[in-house]
């Protein structure tokens, strides 16, 4: 089995899409991210996978701490502006977008996220090209909300999509 054949058995999994932010002593950063999960209830735990030769990978390891934005279907230019190569700070990709600092992490948090998680790095696992980090959650920002409404994004088939 070559990379690609694997990668495209995966794309049939359908998963949400968030956007997880760090703020770095220089700048504000963040990245699209597929590869998010809740692992326990008590005590609140959660998983994130980032690419280890990213620059994000490198800035949570160094803060320790990031938040985690769950985006919904209208947010979905914010996840390819996120996704994209070369994509400037954090900040100027949300500069239209109503956003605040997260009290824990001081991350970046998306006000109209339908639910938005800071997180401490308890532990660090490398697993092949990408880094797992098992994270406490620490605070659970006010955003847009949870509404019988949301949408949210999701990916499947290596594209953007909807539920509904």
């Amino acid at each position: 089995m070559n990379p690609a054949e694997f990668t495209e058995t995966m794309a049939q999994l359908a998963t949400g899409v968030s956007v997880v932010t760090v703020q770095d002593d220089r700048d504000d950063i963040g990245s699209t991210v597929s590869a998010f999960t809740s692992i326990s209830a008590e005590p609140p735990i959660v998983m994130v996978s980032v690419i280890q030769s990213s620059y994000l990978c490198d800035v949570i390891d160094f803060q320790e701490r990031f938040a985690v934005n769950v985006l919904d279907a209208r947010h979905r230019a914010i996840a390819g502006r996120f996704a994209a190569e070369g994509r400037p700070s954090a900040r100027l990709l949300l500069a239209n977008e109503p956003h605040s600092r997260g009290e824990h992490s001081g991350a970046l948090v998306l006000d109209t996220a339908i639910a938005a998680l800071e997180c401490t790095v308890t532990r660090r696992i490398e697993a092949g090209d990408h880094v797992v980090y098992l994270a406490s959650v620490e605070n659970l920002p006010h955003v847009g909300g949870l509404t019988v409404d949301a949408s949210p994004l999701i990916r499947y088939g290596g594209k953007y999509r909807s539920l509904g």
